[in-house]
């Protein structure tokens, strides 16, 4: 026979599992609903870490000019961001420029709440191809659960596809965001000591080197 703590352990997980299936079915809903009700995008939104990223969010804008382009970086990136951006045409006042994030979690957890302000329901989901995984996987469940959902337009690049770990690690971040507020970026050891390394390859760089992807944490 079972003992009783095995039986509210299976009890505790029975009920565990129905919450998350409960949970999972509410975005899955949200996002079917966005995706009826704006089945194209509304806005371009890059995520900083290599500005091969923000040409290309250029780009899109090119073919949609009436888009908005929302730019997620360290702060000593934006201006150089902007100045791309400026520079394949698209207006100052269609730039939202913002460098509250300080990885790819926070990159979505800072802004979701403007882009429910503005009712975005889609959005052009701008980064490398080796990193669009992790990002979908965290849109899914950030943006996902505010009704918003995304297209991916992937940057070509070299570099070896993450992990399905790193994925996995955010999807769970992502979640803890969703029901205590906090991603855990905190608790990153290596945070600080990367957006200086970052700030100190900003001075050396010439204008168009490519930057380190310093937000792919």
């Amino acid at each position: 026979m079972r003992s009783r703590w095995q039986r509210r352990f299976l009890r505790f997980l029975g009920v565990g599992l129905a919450i998350a299936l409960l949970f999972f079915s509410i975005i899955v809903i949200r996002m079917a609903i966005a995706f009826q009700q704006a089945p194209l995008p509304q806005a371009i939104f890059v995520l900083g870490g290599d500005f091969a990223r923000t040409t290309y969010a250029g780009q899109i804008w090119q073919a949609h000019p009436e888009m908005n382009v929302w730019v997620s970086d360290f702060p000593v990136y934006l201006d150089r961001q902007g100045e791309v951006l400026t520079q394949l045409g698209v207006p100052e006042n269609q730039l939202r420029l913002d460098g509250q994030a300080m990885d790819t979690v926070t990159n979505f957890t800072t802004l979701v709440g403007q882009f429910e302000q503005q009712r975005l329901q889609h959005l052009y989901l701008v980064t490398s191809d080796f990193h669009m995984r992790r990002a979908r996987a965290i849109a899914a469940i950030v943006l996902g659960s505010r009704g918003i959902v995304v297209t991916p337009a992937a940057v070509q690049s070299n570099q070896e596809f993450e992990s399905v770990l790193k994925a996995v690690r955010d999807v769970v971040r992502s979640i803890i965001w969703l029901v205590a507020g906090k991603t855990g970026a905190s608790l990153n050891p290596k945070l600080n000591e990367r957006r200086s390394a970052a700030a100190l390859l900003l001075r050396r760089s010439e204008p168009k080197v490519t930057t380190p992807n310093v937000s792919n944490m």
